[in-house]
């Protein structure tokens, strides 16, 4: 189903009937549609403020903890002219009560115009959509989805170079990363080759790579990061994610098994860039932020355009 698949949103007497276009996973999403929003997040980038959603409500629903993906998501929704609003913190609402989320979305759907829902589980996104009477944004859910990184990886990776045909480097916790996941399934959209580094046990999941390797995605998995680095356009480079792992044990027995240094990279290509959807631990060194090809923070202030023209797109 690409984005501009519909389901028939509940309107009020005499008005027109429109679509609700739930952005649940960027498998949802045809390679047209995602140049197309890729082209509006550029010409919103050069203008930037709008009042094309005046008067409109975005919920914000956050069951795991976030800085940039909630506060992009706020700025984007102050510059278009709207307002959000939020449930605030797990403890404070009805949710500690037990009110299930199904019961949860249902209620915040007659509050707002759309909702932004991060959640801990994989398919939590998918299931709010079942039950929400308008469109549903996944800021992320689990070990699942997070479309709305992917498309400013996407925005980012386009600033620098075409996205066709490049050889992309995945680095860190392939098993539980989403953003990972997420990025692995758009890139073979646009025939890249994709080169996976991991500590052992954290792996790109074997169905993933099944299903990129079916649809003709070259995958290539390394022992280490320095055999290939020279032969990459971009590397996407995760951190160890300790919420994702069982007991603190398997935790350490991986945290800080690799790390990207300015030594590193000292010969790669000139168009190479480093990105990272942040937060960071230790495995790129603070040296490298001065070095050209560092771009996550770039790529992090790119969210703003991103979710605006995702936004927009929901909700006009």
């Amino acid at each position: 189903m690409g984005l501009c698949a519909g389901i028939p949103v509940p309107i009020p007497p005499g008005q027109k009937r429109g679509f609700m276009r739930h952005i649940i996973s960027i498998r949802d999403f045809h390679r047209a549609e995602i140049d197309d929003l890729l082209d509006k997040a550029q010409k919103i980038q050069s203008r930037f403020d709008s009042s094309s959603l005046m008067g409109k409500i975005l919920a914000l629903l956050f069951f795991e903890p976030s800085t940039r993906t909630r506060m992009s998501f706020e700025a984007a929704m102050a510059r278009l002219g709207g307002v959000s609003i939020s449930m605030g913190s797990v403890e404070a609402s009805s949710i500690s009560k037990g009110e299930t989320l199904a019961d949860t979305i249902r209620v915040v759907s007659g509050y707002v115009d759309t909702i932004v829902l991060r959640h801990p589980k994989e398919g939590a996104a998918r299931l709010a959509s079942e039950f929400a009477s308008v469109p549903v944004i996944n800021a992320g859910d689990g070990a699942g989805q997070h479309p709305s990184q992917t498309l400013l990886d996407l925005y980012t990776i386009r600033q620098s170079m075409k996205i066709d045909g490049i050889h992309a480097g995945l680095l860190g916790d392939l098993r539980y990363g989403r953003t990972a996941h997420s990025l692995a399934h758009a890139l073979s959209l646009y025939g890249a080759t994709i080169h996976t580094i991991s500590p052992k046990g954290l792996e790109l999941p074997s169905s993933l790579v099944d299903e990129l390797t079916r649809g003709g995605c070259e995958v290539i998995n390394h022992e280490n990061i320095s055999g290939i680095i020279r032969e990459l356009d971009v590397l996407y480079v995760t951190r160890i994610q300790r919420e994702r792992f069982p007991d603190a044990s398997s935790y350490f027995k991986v945290a800080s098994s690799y790390r990207v240094t300015p030594d590193l990279l000292r010969d790669v290509r000139d168009s190479f860039i480093v990105l990272h959807p942040l937060p960071r631990l230790d495995e790129i060194d603070p040296g490298v932020d001065s070095l050209p090809c560092a771009r996550y923070f770039e790529q992090s202030n790119n969210g703003i355009p991103v979710r605006m023209a995702m936004l927009e797109k929901v909700m006009r």
